[in-house]
Formats: C-alpha cells, structure tokens, sequence
C-alpha cells in the first residue's frame, strides 16, 4: 500500500471524515474545538494535507460523535468497492 498522503485510500478517508463531520452537523471550527486544536488543523486534514494516524482517527471520532469502529468498518467496506 502506497504511504504517501495523496493515495487513493488517503483520499477516501479524508472523504469519510468529511462526511461524518458534515453529518454530525459540525463546522471544522467545532470539530477543532473538540479537538483542542485549531481549524487549520481539521481544514489540512480535509484537504489530504496531513497523514492522519490511528490514535487522531480515534479522537477524531470521539469528537464528532461516530463510534470509532463503525467509522473503521465503513473505511473498510470504502475501500473494499475502490
């Protein structure tokens, strides 16, 4: 599997993210809120700008509501069908 940020699974993730963001009905500055962290930190993610690692995946989930393992399976089932 290709480790570079730009990898059609990158962007298939960052795409389930914004989507479970947009779903919870939360603004990046909410989410960062959540996050402690500023919005161009959650934007650069969005954007595919910025690795994301498993534990961030794990708050990133927390924050906005998801539970951390549906957000997993429905990553897998995505790239699955890519």
């Amino acid at each position: 599997m290709e480790k570079q940020i730009h990898s059609r699974e990158h962007k298939i993730l960052v795409s389930l993210l914004r989507e479970l963001r947009s779903k919870a009905g939360l603004r990046q500055i909410d989410m960062a809120k959540k996050l402690k962290r500023h919005q161009s930190f959650v934007s650069k993610l969005e954007l595919g700008e910025r690795r994301i690692d498993v534990l961030e995946l794990r708050e990133i989930c927390k924050a906005i509501g998801t539970p951390f393992l549906d957000a997993v399976a429905e990553l897998d089932r995505r790239l699955r069908r890519a």
